[in-house]
């Protein structure tokens, strides 16, 4: 893609303005940090166009406060008293990290996470937003709690302009090969070998 041209054009009967405006499946997937940051990154982009924001986090505990949620709330503020950008709304779709243990059963968080699904799909078939990020969603699919066939029937049926961004680590064949853009984050170096410490303002 040199200097951001294509280099084949499919012969698919659509415009260049329909091509520009085909909404798009991605995925952010690999071992290293940064999948969610890169997301969160194309949704603040959307938010600059005024479309509507739906923030969806899996396997986070709803007393866990990143900084982009207090960001993007503010920019929520933003949007109601000013007109500027686009609405967002920040849920939290399950309980628990997926590295800890936290009170509940495998079987809670397995049905939080399907309810947290059917909601999503839910405004997807409602074409409630225009960019969603299903933040950690490779791990339900992953640990069997949503059907990734399913998921991947429901992305590309969707109607209208609604760009889907999935972010997690192991992301599933299916879902790989339904997407339009698929990133892998690979660790090169991380403070932790030298035995850092997370900090704010970098993980949170």
């Amino acid at each position: 893609m040199p200097q951001g041209r294509v280099e084949h054009t499919p012969d698919d009967g659509l415009t260049t303005r329909q091509r520009r405006n085909r909404p798009l499946l991605v995925v952010h997937t690999g071992t290293m940090k940064g999948k969610s940051t890169a997301a969160f990154g194309l949704a603040l982009r959307g938010w600059s166009q005024g479309w509507s924001i739906g923030v969806f986090q899996f396997v986070k505990s709803a007393k866990w406060k990143v900084g982009e949620e207090a960001a993007f709330r503010a920019l929520d503020r933003v949007h109601a008293e000013t007109g500027e950008g686009g609405p967002v709304e920040w849920h939290k779709m399950g309980e628990g990290w997926s590295w800890a243990r936290k009170p509940g059963t495998e079987a809670d968080h397995a049905a939080d996470a399907l309810e947290g699904w059917r909601e999503i799909r839910r405004r997807i078939e409602a074409q409630t937003h225009e960019v969603y990020v299903l933040d950690e969603f490779t791990y339900p699919l992953k640990w069997g709690w949503v059907d990734v066939h399913e998921v991947v029937e429901v992305l590309a049926a969707r109607q209208g302009r609604q760009h889907v961004i999935v972010t997690g680590r192991d992301a599933a064949p299916e879902l790989i090969a339904a997407a339009d853009l698929v990133m892998e984050t690979t660790k090169i170096k991380h403070p932790m070998d030298a035995g850092q410490k997370g900090q704010r303002g970098i993980e949170w």
